[in-house]
């Protein structure tokens, strides 16, 4: 089983209560040897007041205080999950370049300014249409800013569709995703094999593997796992499947960051 779950979140992201001892003591219960904090950092997201984003300087203070408590234990990782929207470009770039984060996931959790899990986006839309309109928005989001170091769950907004992955597939959104993917490639930027679809009731993690094998097919090569846990229980969630996974779609490696460089493992 791949031992390192790179994307998991603590009581400094507004959607989790967990500390993050509380998750360092589930990694380590669930014999991993590295994980890293992603916390959210979701600036200007209109559904999140600015209490609900954390102050950089503590988050730093407090997790040096972790890893250090856990040193001999796990290693553990500085991360953050950036919240992409298309005019936070400049600002990303120069939050991402001020603070010494090991790994940075840009991620779209919003798209025409509104929150995708409240899904007030999907009113008056099938789901194929609101899909095309944030996968159409994620293109923007990227063109803006593609500093982070991988993209996180490409095809999120699927969890939230009224038949999640009915008006879903590929191939019915090549066009955006082959986009979407070209601009990660030609930029050196990673994407994340994501376990949690599975939690949230999708037969498959993100993104779907057929979207895995198009980004290898492209020159994609950093592919990092991670559960996108809020609780200890969701640590490594389904990562007896990943390695499976992983060799399907063509991979030999995957990643994590330490400094802002991956470093390989075999799968």
């Amino acid at each position: 089983m791949i031992k390192t779950d790179v994307h998991m979140h603590t009581d400094f992201s507004h959607d989790s209560d967990s500390t993050p001892e509380q998750m360092a003591e589930g990694a380590i219960e669930k014999g991993l040897e590295a994980i890293c904090f992603t916390d959210h950092y979701d600036k200007d997201n209109m559904d999140w007041g600015p209490e609900d984003i954390f102050d950089p300087e503590k988050y730093f203070e407090k997790m040096r205080q972790v890893q250090e408590k856990y040193r001999d234990r796990i290693r553990i990782r500085i991360g953050v999950e950036l919240g992409l929207q298309p005019h936070l470009g400049g600002f990303y770039k120069e939050f991402a370049e001020k603070y010494s984060f090991d790994f940075v996931i840009g991620s779209v959790h919003s798209a025409e300014r509104s929150d995708i899990a409240q899904k007030r986006i999907f009113a008056g839309r099938t789901d194929e249409e609101t899909y095309r309109v944030v996968f159409q928005e994620m293109i923007e989001d990227v063109k803006a800013y593609h500093g982070f170091d991988v993209f996180g769950h490409v095809d999120y907004v699927a969890r939230y569709g009224r038949g999640q992955e009915k008006e879903y597939s590929y191939k019915r959104f090549a066009d955006e995703i082959d986009t979407l993917l070209r601009i990660l490639v030609d930029n050196g930027c990673g994407i994340e094999l994501n376990m949690s679809g599975l939690k949230y009731g999708l037969p498959f993690a993100h993104p779907h593997a057929d979207v895995l094998k198009r980004y290898r097919e492209l020159g994609g090569e950093i592919i990092t796992v991670g559960a996108d846990g809020h609780r200890p229980e969701h640590i490594a969630y389904d990562f007896h499947k990943a390695q499976g996974i992983l060799e399907e779609c063509g991979f030999k490696y995957y990643a994590e960051f330490k400094e802002r460089r991956p470093i390989f493992f075999k799968v």
